[in-house]
């Protein structure tokens, strides 16, 4: 087995940026309605973690819990257009509750409601992924939640854990933590295993952590422990550690960060940066080529520096931003390859050209960069 035994969190301490996701037993109190008492304490801690300089965002469930204690009912409703109501009803609350406790803090928020079809699209894709590294640029806290009052599937089959992970992956976050109402994941159930003991660390996609998890979690919300394995495993594939562990412990966030073991920690066997190039090198097409002159061939070899349009030469190909594209030298070699931030059409009438001229030759400047540094791998001369 995996799992050790350890006195310390080396993943969040190291940590700049973290999605935390709060349950919805949690947030609601199981369900009595919003537990303000509990937002307040985590509204402190993430506070606490901005003045130290870490970049956070929240994804809340919550809202249809909360609505369905505003409508008096007792039980999750299964209809789709009731559960669709309860999160409308609920949602104004939730958002108002959290934008009033991060007030008392001078700190701002902002609403996003998220669905997977957001997350599939290239474009929407983009799109939320600059908005929500926008608003961490402007030390805004943005408050996540699947728009479940619009969204069908998302109700009947999604849930906020995968949500978190797909999040820490958009924004490349070095962590996600997963507050619950257990105190993270044990080798058996403990409500009916005496023995069991708590799982302290282990390996993201690890199949023996998933093989420990339980079925459904409370009636409130719709996860259990084994979708918070999951979305470890999801959160991995771009790098992220996951923690697991009760948001009932006190100042967990701030322990966290500082390097204390609270829960389950869920490590990631690549670094952030490693696990995305990892994947940027295994393309083995591309959707179009930038042909480099010899200083932007220094600057990316020799220099570390990212792509600027001034040293294209030539666009080929057609694409669109966010593809990988391969950088060549003017014999056709491969120099590096890439995240795009531009598509073909636009690269064409930015290069050659400094990146102070971008706003005006095509009206907005989406980066300074053609490719910025952390999305580039460049390639050995010797593996040209």
């Amino acid at each position: 087995m995996c799992a050790l035994s350890m006195t310390t969190s080396p993943a969040a301490a190291r940590a700049r940026r973290i999605v935390v996701k709060v349950g919805s037993s949690l947030v609601t109190d199981e369900g009595r309605g919003l537990d303000v008492a509990a937002i307040q304490r985590w509204g402190g801690q993430i506070a606490q973690l901005r003045e130290l300089g870490l970049e956070v965002l929240l994804v809340s469930s919550g809202a249809i819990a909360e609505g369905m204690k505003r409508l008096g009912w007792t039980r999750r409703p299964h209809a789709v257009h009731d559960l669709q109501a309860a999160a409308a009803v609920g949602q104004m609350g939730l958002v108002q509750v959290y934008e009033t406790i991060f007030r008392e803090h001078g700190l701002g928020t902002a609403q996003v409601l998220l669905t997977h079809e957001d997350l599939a699209d290239r474009n929407r894709y983009l799109n939320a992924r600059a908005t929500l590294t926008t608003l961490l640029s402007f030390g805004v806290i943005p408050i996540i939640n699947e728009n479940d009052t619009v969204v069908t599937d998302e109700i009947k089959f999604g849930d906020n854990d995968t949500l978190g992970a797909l999040v820490a992956s958009l924004v490349d976050a070095d962590l996600l933590v997963i507050l619950t109402d257990q105190a993270g994941l044990f080798t058996a159930d403990p409500r009916r295993d005496p023995s069991a003991t708590l799982v302290r660390r282990g390996v993201a996609g690890d199949p023996a952590m998933a093989a420990m998890a339980g079925g459904a979690g409370s009636g409130i919300g719709k996860g259990g422990m084994l979708t918070k394995i999951l979305a470890a495993q999801r959160a991995a594939l771009s790098g992220a550690s996951t923690v697991i562990c009760s948001g009932r412990e006190s100042d967990v966030l701030v322990r966290l960060v500082a390097g204390e073991s609270i829960g389950t920690e869920l490590v990631a066997e690549l670094p952030r940066l490693a696990a995305r190039k990892q994947w940027m090198a295994g393309h083995l097409q591309f959707k179009g080529r930038l042909v480099l002159d010899a200083g932007a061939i220094r600057a990316l070899r020799d220099e570390n520096k990212s792509l600027l349009p001034v040293g294209v030469a030539e666009v080929v190909g057609e694409f669109l931003r966010g593809d990988v594209v391969a950088c060549v030298d003017s014999s056709g070699r491969e120099v590096a390859r890439g995240l795009v931030n531009y598509s073909a059409t636009d690269s064409r009438r930015i290069a050659r050209r400094p990146s102070g001229e971008i706003e005006a030759i095509l009206g907005y400047v989406e980066s300074p960069e053609l490719i910025h540094r952390d999305n580039l791998v460049v390639v050995s001369p010797d593996c040209a």
